[in-house]
């Protein structure tokens, strides 16, 4: 009998993980949505005053456009039909699809450092998202979390996430860096900018700074710049041309081949930082470089996706039990081997 599965999107490089994971199901209907909420969140999004964030603006326009251009089967919100399994890059939100349904949660990329805020969230039971993506992994509402590498599971350990629901696969996107490196991005041996929407999501960032910084360490380099999605373009593109006018600024296009192709990566939050380090590049960032390196994705040749749908499998041929009861008791034991291994 055939199984329906929805893969919740959100960012680009969320949906494309999720895209990457439903190509290897066997014997399922997959289905796909933007970023949803319910409640009082789902009217604010509608309203455009989350715009800043995946439930709209830039990240749903970018979501839809690549299902559009994938033709992917859309059911928005999961409301068409009844689903014997959830897929999603977060859980800082959690649906009630995903309260109701057994659910795969995958690590999106890069977790934002701990501050202050989570330990308010944990103990007063906030909402996750304040403390951004360090709560990930906080709600339990799923069966198996799949995340990076041993170093973040540590990490999502000591954050409160419960060990036996854990399994290190990879995931899509920063597993074979190296591919990036073969690509028809025109420019090399320059010094390449990624910044970041910390101002959109209400966060400190002096970017007049952090511009001026660039400039020392690009020494007369060549400088590209490649803008967030999700920032207030225009004022960015301002405050470039102020301190580093002979850049060149780039909006859109395949970040992951800018990073392959430069000398210096410079960076505030971004997940391409991995890709810096993986590839072995100069980096600089507004994070502890020596902790990620800790963290650093397995390289597996590109079979993240693989091995997570194999546990999505798993689940579905499992029988399926009251939601709150199985979350008691579920103790998700990998069958196939290949889960175990970094390579």
């Amino acid at each position: 009998m055939s199984r329906n599965v929805l893969f919740i999107c959100g960012s680009l490089n969320q949906t494309t993980m999720m895209h990457q994971i439903a190509q290897r199901l066997e014997g399922c209907n997959v289905y796909f949505t933007p970023f949803f909420a319910d409640g009082p969140l789902s009217l604010l999004g509608k309203m455009g005053l989350l715009n800043f964030t995946i439930l709209g603006g830039p990240h749903r326009a970018n979501t839809l456009r690549y299902l559009s251009a994938n033709q992917l089967p859309l059911d928005i919100g999961g409301k068409r039909n009844k689903y014997d399994l959830v897929v999603t890059c977060t859980d800082l939100i959690t649906q009630r699809i995903v309260k109701e349904t057994p659910t795969v949660l995958v690590q999106e990329g890069l977790m934002e450092p701990e501050t202050w805020v989570l330990p308010l969230v944990k103990h007063l039971r906030l909402p996750r998202y304040l403390a951004n993506t360090a709560a990930t992994g906080l709600s339990d509402q799923y069966e198996v979390f799949c995340v990076a590498s041993e170093g973040y599971r540590d990490q999502f350990i000591r954050r409160g996430v419960k060990p036996h629901k854990i399994v290190v696969t990879g995931i899509p996107n920063f597993d074979n860096v190296r591919a990036y490196l073969d690509n028809d991005f025109p420019f090399r041996g320059y010094v390449l900018v990624a910044t970041s929407s910390a101002r959109e999501t209400f966060k400190p960032d002096d970017r007049i700074y952090f511009l001026k910084q660039v400039k020392q360490i690009a020494k007369g380099r060549p400088v590209i710049v490649k803008l967030h999605p999700n920032e207030n373009q225009k004022r960015a593109v301002y405050e470039i041309s102020r301190v580093l006018p002979d850049a060149l600024i780039l909006t859109e296009g395949n970040t992951n081949a800018m990073v392959a192709n430069c000398e210096v990566l410079i960076t505030q939050y971004s997940t391409v930082t991995f890709i810096g380090l993986l590839l072995e590049k100069e980096v600089h960032s507004y994070l502890n470089i020596e902790e990620l390196k800790r963290l650093l994705p397995v390289q597996n040749g590109g079979k993240s996706a693989q091995r997570i749908a194999a546990i999505c499998q798993e689940l579905l041929d499992k029988p399926r039990l009251d939601r709150q009861k199985a979350r008691q008791v579920f103790r998700f034991k990998p069958e196939l081997s290949y889960f175990r291994d970094t390579g």
